[in-house]
């Protein structure tokens, strides 16, 4: 067999194997260091306190130098060469340091001589006049070869200049922000220079050097701005100029400069802020990848400039609101900049309503509804009205009427009514109260039998499908997760809605705010609970017999009683008849004037009665409402006409007993038809025809006047007299809106009269006597005379 090669081990690695051995068997003996003694260092050298002074002080030393060593001294200087001084030694300096330690591997004498080497190159390149590179050295087989070449200038000047550009740049990025301010609070000082302030300035000149100004904050405006959208994240900077701007110091432009980078903020804010929550977490200790981090601080940047942007919007809208005690005053053009501020905040809420601050922005413009001014009043309506119309979360809508609720109550109901009006505008018609009760209860007993189950079932496939089937019911009655919070949200809006309503009603119901809270009641009756129906059918008539109401306030509880009756509470023992009396009393009250507006109140309140409760209505009141329609019909617009009309047809369409009022044969008859009667029962409606329809007949309008022809022929479905199938589909509502003819646009559209050429012109007048003629020539030939007319007539014989 061959021996294995054993492999060395060097000594110092087998001392080393020995000395851990012993260690570990306790044997080795540690060495005894002795002290080292501390050397004594010499003294220092104490010199002369005169030869320091001698040394340091040489006032007399230039006239000692000759003339030419001085020349040449100067010479060496202005060139920089300096080699003539690295020959001067001390005197007794290389004796006293003594001789030098060499050291270990190198030879000191060798490398004296190469840094002098060296030195002595340099000093020769630096002489001359071209500019020189020293290279990296080559080694050879001689030793080292030092390289240098010649520099371009060209070529060095091109690297210096784009140096400077590379700085340049980097300084202005850094800069902009301070410069700006001072560049733009100069630049109108700037621009007054160059007018000759010793002449009088004319006002031309000024306009002209304000103009100037204001090109100027544009231009650097508009750049900032596209520059912002072009690149977000690396011009975040830009934006400490933009608000900088929001406070133009310059009174010359002042006003103009504000509003122009309030606006042009708004427009970047629109586009840059996205449409999710920016939530601020604490990834201090979290390590992320580049890309998030980046996103993450673009994120914070852009949230930090847009609270400054909206601190600074609620500065500029703090002249519309005022204080107990505030006496300033503020200008025309102040005010004006304050309701751009709104205006910006509101286009901010409806832009993005779930952004950050969205909350505090809704809040804030909830007080502009009780502004004096109405155009702010007018803007945060208009934008709470937007919200609640795209709103489909419910959250931000839920906040808003919130605040509502807290500003009504805290200013005791004396507000506008523009604070109210806008809750008009929620949707919220499917939200059911009671049904929400019931979807809690059937939750409970299902969420029981599934712990029922957990609980007693032994086998385990039939456990999973009995499971599988209850999860599946639970997710029926709990729908998809947004659509239960959204109707948790809605649920909400409809409880303080009502507390609003019915706080007013209860504790201050002759305020201006009855009107609206009515109108309110009658749209979002269907959502009351049954429990407060009675009570509330009993306010509404205690209201309508109190005599302090107008018309339209009125019409509106009629809307609102018949609205809770025709829906859920159509169980409850409540005799509307006295309601039955307020709405036939009222009904002419409504005419072609200021009153009009109100027709539709009527439409839709008539539309509950007549027509969804028709079972329920008596034959004596049907025909008494609709012969009042009919009369009602001469006195309103063409589009209250058309919707009076349409009431009419659907009542001879739905009630075969109604074709009574097309026969004008009333012999038969139990009685004469009373107009002035205010109680529908009692009139004999059934005694009378409707004559209105001659009269409509010959009404302005070509549809008017097509629905008169409908029902005269007893409202056919088809043949003679029948209408087209689109008219045929319009409800009352439908005509009245479609028909409106409020915004100065007639339907149909009136045709341009056609011109109408004579087919023969018109031939020249003669005098068919021959004598009279030439006499009457004569006499215009003659021109005007005082002539005696006998003479004439005596000269024609």
């Amino acid at each position: 067999m061959v021996k294995k090669k054993v492999a060395k081990i060097s000594k110092v690695k087998r001392n080393n194997q020995k000395r851990t051995k012993l260690s570990k068997q306790g044997k080795l003996k540690t060495r005894r260091h002795k002290k080292a003694e501390p050397k004594s260092q010499p003294k220092p050298v104490k010199h002369a306190d005169g030869d320091e002074e001698q040394s340091d002080h040489g006032e007399d030393m230039l006239h000692m130098v000759e003339g030419d060593d001085l020349s040449f001294l100067k010479q060496a200087i202005s060139q920089r060469s300096y080699q003539l001084l690295k020959k001067i030694r001390a005197p007794g300096g290389d004796q006293e340091r003594g001789p030098r330690k060499r050291r270990k591997g190198g030879h000191s004498e060798d490398t004296d001589d190469i840094e002098k080497l060296y030195e002595n190159e340099s000093s020769a390149l630096a002489s001359g006049s071209k500019r020189t590179r020293v290279m990296l050295p080559i080694k050879t087989s001689k030793g080292l070869v030092t390289r240098v070449i010649e520099e371009d200038e060209d070529y060095v000047k091109n690297i210096n200049k784009k140096k400077k550009l590379e700085e340049k740049e980097t300084v202005e990025e850094d800069a902009d922000s301070n410069k700006d301010s001072d560049d733009e609070a100069e630049l109108f000082s700037s621009s007054t220079r160059n007018l000759e302030l010793e002449k009088p300035v004319t006002t031309a000149q000024l306009l002209a050097c304000r103009q100037e100004v204001l090109q100027q904050r544009k231009f650097r405006i508009g750049i900032l701005c596209s520059g912002l959208l072009e690149n977000p994240e690396g011009r975040m900077k830009s934006f400490k100029p933009l608000l900088d701007f929001m406070e133009e110091p310059n009174p010359e432009v002042k006003i103009t400069v504000r509003k122009l980078a309030t606006v042009s903020l708004l427009e970047v804010f629109k586009d840059l802020l996205p449409s999710y929550y920016i939530k601020v977490l604490d990834v201090e200790n979290v390590i992320l990848k580049k890309a998030t981090l980046q996103l993450r601080k673009f994120e914070q940047d852009l949230l930090k400039n847009y609270k400054a942007y909206l601190t600074k919007l609620e500065k500029l809208a703090s002249c519309l609101m005022r204080k107990k005690g505030d006496t300033r005053k503020f200008s025309l053009q102040e005010v004006q900049l304050g309701e751009v501020a709104v205006q910006c905040m509101a286009d901010l809420l409806v832009t993005h309503p779930y952004f950050n601050f969205s909350v505090n922005l809704a809040q804030y413009l909830v007080t502009f509804l009780d502004n004096h001014s109405p155009t702010v009043r007018e803007i945060a309506k208009a934008a709470i009205k937007k919200i609640f119309k795209d709103d489909k979360r419910g959250e931000i809508s839920l906040e808003i009427v919130r605040r509502i609720n807290g500003l009504v109550k805290k200013r005791e109901h004396n507000v506008h009514a523009d604070v109210l009006e806008v809750l008009l505008h929620l949707r919220i018609k499917d939200v059911n109260l009671d049904k929400e009760k019931e979807d809690e209860l059937q939750q409970k007993k299902l969420k029981g039998r599934k712990m029922k189950l957990l609980s007693m079932s032994k086998k385990e496939r039939k456990r999973e499908k009995k499971l599988k089937e209850l999860e599946g019911e639970l997710q029926e009655t709990k729908a998809e997760e947004n659509k239960q919070k959204k109707q948790q949200h809605l649920t909400e809006v409809v409880k303080v809605v009502f507390m609003i309503y019915f706080r007013i009603l209860k504790q201050e119901p002759n305020t201006k705010l009855l009107s609206v809270t009515l109108e309110g009641l009658a749209k979002f009756s269907h959502c009351i609970n049954l429990e407060y129906y009675h009570d509330l059918v009993n306010v509404l008539d205690e209201l309508m017999e109190s005599g302090e109401l107008g018309n339209r306030e009125q019409l509106h509880i009629v809307q609102t009683v018949f609205t809770i009756l025709s829906g859920q509470g159509e169980m409850l023992t409540i005799d509307p008849c006295r309601f039955y009396t307020h709405l036939y009393r009222n009904l002419l009250n409504i005419h072609a004037g200021k009153s009009h507006q109100d027709a539709l109140i009527l439409v839709r309140a008539i539309e509950v009665m007549l027509i969804k409760r028709r079972k329920k209505v008596s034959q004596q009141r049907i025909l008494a409402f609709t012969k009042r329609l009919s009369t009602l019909a001469l006195q309103l617009l063409h589009n209250g006409s058309l919707s009076c009309l349409g009431h009419i047809k659907s009542v001879l369409q739905l009630n075969k007993s109604s074709d009574i009022l097309l026969d004008v044969d009333k012999s038969g008859g139990q009685g004469l038809y009373d107009p002035f009667l205010e109680e529908p029962e009692y009139c004999n409606a059934g005694n009378t025809a409707l004559w209105e329809m001659a009269l409509l007949h010959r009404h302005y309008h070509p549809l008017v006047r097509k629905f008169a022809n409908f029902i005269s022929s007893g409202a056919p479905a088809t043949g003679v007299g029948s209408l087209s199938l689109d008219l045929a589909k319009l409800t009352a509502e439908d005509l009245f809106t479609q028909y409106d003819g409020s915004t100065m646009a007639f339907k149909p559209a009136i045709p341009p009269p056609k011109k109408v050429e004579p087919k023969q012109r018109p031939a020249r007048s003669y005098i068919s006597n021959a004598s009279l003629n030439e006499q009457v020539k004569r006499v215009m030939e003659s021109g005007p005379t005082s002539g005696n007319f006998f003479k004439a007539i005596q000269d024609r014989n």
